[in-house]
């Protein structure tokens, strides 16, 4: 029997999900004695549940008569289909002098915005958008940097029903016209700069370049720095909302209007345009945010991201909550790993969000957080972006704080939400997410669609929930829709993950162990990446790996690629030393067959490896889409091996 790392004390009885699920009991005349049997209730009624979850969560907005109006495909499925609601008007309800939003940049500039102050400048760009003829629908793109002033344009343009959508500055022109040129925005919010690592990055030619290719309506320029911009033919920012006329009011619009166009990655050929409709993003992050967070009006929360990210739109609506939001931008490793332990102490952080790519950088770089930093104030910490190894469980709870709820939350810009992630009342185990998401069917699927009860296989999602995607953008019959996420089983939504239920006394956990796409298949035997990188990231030796299956004399080899530390070398009994680790912590099967080395690894420009970009170049095959890559030259480390040949 596992041993919890965590276990809810006292305080936990008072969360928020402690009086929704006594709601739950009164409501539905049931007993729901553990969590397994609330969930159960969740996805069993889930007319009543969403139901609730508007009332308790305070959607400010008319639901209608009706919540569920089920239609013979998952996808055809409307929430509340009489319902009408303004995204912006909820994440402004708070409207006093608390601190909404706390600016920190690199570069140490601290900027502090109250909810009256954020609601005051919201409309004045809803009142300049409305002027110059914006529509609901119209869509409103951001080239920005994780700043106050992005956060303003997005209310202010939801505020009128306009589409936003952003893109960070770490993407190239193309990158950003892969994106943007697909949605041919009418306005452009830009950035003219910004500081990472240590140094000013002029945005200037860029942004003169995507006006021209993109030709929007309106060009307004954020001056990174000082209050003049060199870009020409833009209206600089603060003159613009200087000469708003009165806030126009809040346009309430049905549940699936659309609210954000987010994009898939686009390693595999052009990204997809994922409308998210203002319904659904609201109730399934303000139930993840409120139920399974816990975070309240009095709490400070924080998720480094760039906005780029899915989870620049999930921190947004911690507004929702009445928190106040920390915003950083910038590199978190600069000038060393403890500069966000430094915002937690120096902002009073409730709620801190990370990578798991970056817990693994701080225990790597031998700072100990719960020897040199205060960390009271810090009661929930959230990690995504990959699965969070069984190791950084341990590292956190020893050399960062004893007593904190680690939720390790998964799901993506798919649903712009979870299917698995937190709970304050259900204990926290080592390598596992804590609990399936309330309202969401979570199941696991072995290949011919039956459910697994013990073992790996497909994550899946049995019934339609509210974040599920409006549509993709430019797919009028609907079939690339259709085809990335029904096209494996029928009816059910095949998430891409390759997972594993674990069974407890009282709720169900669950083990992340890769994407399915990226799994090795050595002798015909699924094997999840991410077992691999447990093993191996663990090395002091080791910066960062990542293994591939390489097509070899009718079978699959595993191969594996790592990225050394300073001055360390690839000898045999280091080698040694990697298949031992994979064969004990693993399998024997698990242990590749070649490994070497390669300078760095490429990314997407949200930080994640990207296994089958690296497939295709060991095969000699062309990937379509390098613009998707922070550092798309890292894949010629791994062209053209000798150690791969015949």
């Amino acid at each position: 029997m596992a041993t919890p790392l965590w276990q809810p004390g006292p305080q936990q009885q008072h969360s928020q999900l402690a009086s929704f699920w006594q709601q739950a009991r009164d409501n539905s005349g049931r007993s729901l004695p553990d969590y397994s049997a609330l969930h159960r209730w969740s996805t069993e009624d889930p007319q009543a549940f969403w139901q609730q979850v508007w009332d308790f969560c305070g959607i400010q907005g008319e639901p209608g008569a009706t919540v569920l109006d089920r239609q013979p495909s998952f996808q055809d499925t409307r929430w509340f289909p009489e319902g009408r609601l303004n995204y912006a008007e909820n994440l402004l309800q708070r409207d006093d002098h608390h601190p909404a939003l706390v600016s920190v940049l690199e570069d140490g500039r601290r900027e502090v915005i109250s909810y009256a102050q954020l609601r005051v400048a919201a409309g004045q760009v809803a009142a300049q958008l409305k002027a110059a003829g914006i529509q609901p629908g119209d869509r409103v793109a951001g080239y920005m940097p994780n700043r106050i002033e992005t956060v303003i344009a997005a209310l202010g343009a939801t505020w009128i029903g306009a589409v936003w959508s952003s893109c960070s500055p770490d993407f190239g022109v193309s990158g950003v016209l892969d994106r943007f040129g697909q949605i041919e925005p009418r306005v452009l919010v830009a950035c003219d700069g910004y500081h990472y690592n240590g140094k000013w990055i002029d945005l200037e030619p860029r942004i003169s370049e995507l006006h021209a290719s993109l030709n929007p309506e309106l060009l307004i320029v954020v001056p990174g720095k000082g209050d003049s911009s060199r870009v020409q033919k833009a209206l600089i920012w603060q003159a613009w909302l200087e000469a708003a006329g009165p806030a126009p009011a809040f346009v309430a619009l049905p549940f699936n209007h659309p609210l954000f166009i987010l994009y898939s990655s686009g390693t595999t050929g052009q990204p997809k345009c994922i409308v998210h409709g203002a319904g659904g993003t609201l109730l399934q992050q303000t139930k993840e945010l409120q139920l399974h967070g816990d975070v309240r009006k009095d709490d400070t929360l924080f998720y480094f991201t760039t906005c780029g990210w899915m989870m620049w739109n999930w921190l947004i609506c911690g507004l929702h909550t009445g928190a106040t939001l920390v915003l950083y931008d910038g590199n978190p490793g600069y000038p060393d790993t403890a500069r966000l332990f430094d915002l937690i102490d120096a902002e009073g952080i409730t709620h801190f969000g990370t990578s798991a790519k970056f817990i693994q950088a701080v225990e790597k770089s031998g700072l100990k957080p719960a020897d040199s930093h205060n960390l009271a104030s810090l009661r929930v910490l959230f990690s995504t972006g990959s699965p969070l190894l069984h190791e950084s469980y341990d590292f956190l709870y020893q050399q960062v704080k004893e007593d904190l709820l680690v939720s390790s939350i998964s799901g993506g810009t798919d649903i712009i939400s979870c299917f698995a992630l937190g709970n304050p009342l259900v204990p926290v185990f080592r390598g596992e997410l804590q609990c399936l998401g309330l309202g969401m069917d979570v199941d696991v699927f072995d290949d011919q669609g039956a459910p697994v009860a013990t073992g790996k296989g497909e994550l899946v999602c049995r019934q339609p929930f509210p974040s599920c995607p409006v549509k993709f953008w430019n797919d009028p019959d609907g079939n690339r829709f259709h085809n990335a996420y029904f096209s494996r089983f029928d009816g059910i939504w095949a998430h891409g993950d390759y997972a594993e239920r674990v069974a407890h006394e009282h709720h169900d956990g669950l083990i992340i162990h890769g994407r399915s796409d990226a799994v090795l298949n050595p002798g015909g035997v699924r094997i999840g990446t991410a077992e691999i990188y447990r093993q191996v990231e663990t090395l002091q030796e080791i910066r960062e790996a990542i293994v591939v299956g390489q097509e070899w004399q009718g079978d699959v080899r595993v191969v594996l690629f790592v990225v050394l530390a300073d001055s360390e070398s690839l000898t045999d009994d280091l080698q040694a030393r990697i298949r031992k680790a994979i064969r004990h912590g693993a399998s024997p099967r698990h242990v590749p067959a070649v490994i070497t080395t390669v300078p760095e690894i490429p990314r997407t420009v949200s930080g994640k490896i990207v296994e089958l970009a690296v497939r295709e170049v060991i095969h000699g095959r062309e990937v379509t889409n390098r613009n998707a890559l922070a550092n798309p030259d890292a894949l010629s480390h791994f062209a053209n091996r000798s150690e791969l040949g015949d």
